[in-house]
């Protein structure tokens, strides 16, 4: 017979069981949102959004940015510009493809940065025509809150501006720009950078609503008066003063769409 093991001292493991080291990587947050797993979570943002998308088979989406500040009943113009950018996204979601199901994919779906405003009328539009719609929140410094149109299953949140906007171009096959501020300016001029150097499609018809107030706030003769951009870059974007002009447009300058 096999002698039993002598007693052994017990000794306390209470330090190494609270150690940070010991847990989970997946599950110690300290570690995840430490400088080094930078990369991990941008790869997250990206990973996250892409799946639900796949899901919902969105094959191709329409952009529209605008103002956050753009309400219903505002001032001025605003709610001329809430008013259009609501009819637009009934239009764009029932004519475009984003209604119908084809063979498990959609296509021109209406995505928005996913606040109040401008964005919230478009996701507005699309949800009040059946349509899935998309809103690609950004957690800023004032919380932003989601508009209670987006589809909730793709009402996402952002941390790194960089992942969103990959998002926000990557499946776009237009881009619709309503009157903005500094936020609205940096996402127009990125996708007409990308445009410009063709890093993006080159048939990606970019629409500014509102000629009136793009030509007031922004010198485009200027810019190649002084030779800052080439006069042919001023084909790669169009003006219109209404929903259905919009539409005409973007059908005009060769948008995929499905009946």
């Amino acid at each position: 017979m096999s002698k039993p093991a002598p007693d052994r001292p017990t000794r306390p493991n209470a330090a190494q069981m609270a150690s940070p080291s010991y847990r989970l990587p997946e599950l110690d947050q300290d570690f995840l949102l430490g400088d080094s797993m930078r990369g991990v979570r941008l790869m997250l943002e990206y990973a996250k959004a892409e799946e639900s998308l796949r899901a919902w088979g969105v094959r191709s989406t329409i952009v529209v940015f605008g103002s956050a500040r753009a309400s219903e009943g505002g001032p001025g113009r605003h709610a001329h510009w809430y008013a259009q950018a609501r009819e637009f996204g009934r239009i764009a979601s029932e004519r475009g493809g984003a209604l119908t199901d084809h063979g498990g994919l959609r296509d021109n779906v209406i995505a928005t940065g996913g606040g109040p405003g401008i964005m919230e009328a478009a996701n507005r539009g699309a949800a009040e025509a059946g349509a899935p719609t998309i809103g690609y929140n950004i957690t800023l410094p004032h919380e932003q809150e989601p508009n209670a149109w987006s589809t909730p299953a793709l009402t996402f949140r952002f941390h790194y501006f960089a992942m969103r906007k990959m998002h926000l171009a990557m499946r776009a096959n237009a881009l619709v720009v309503f009157p903005g501020g500094f936020g609205t300016f940096d996402e127009l001029f990125e996708l007409l950078t990308l445009r410009q150097t063709g890093k993006s499609s080159s048939a990606l018809p970019v629409v500014l609503f509102d000629e009136a107030y793009w030509r007031a706030v922004i010198g485009f003769d200027a810019l190649v008066e002084h030779g800052m951009i080439d006069a042919r870059d001023l084909q790669l974007f169009h003006f219109a003063d209404s929903a259905e002009a919009i539409w005409s447009i973007l059908a005009e300058q060769g948008l995929k769409r499905r009946s």
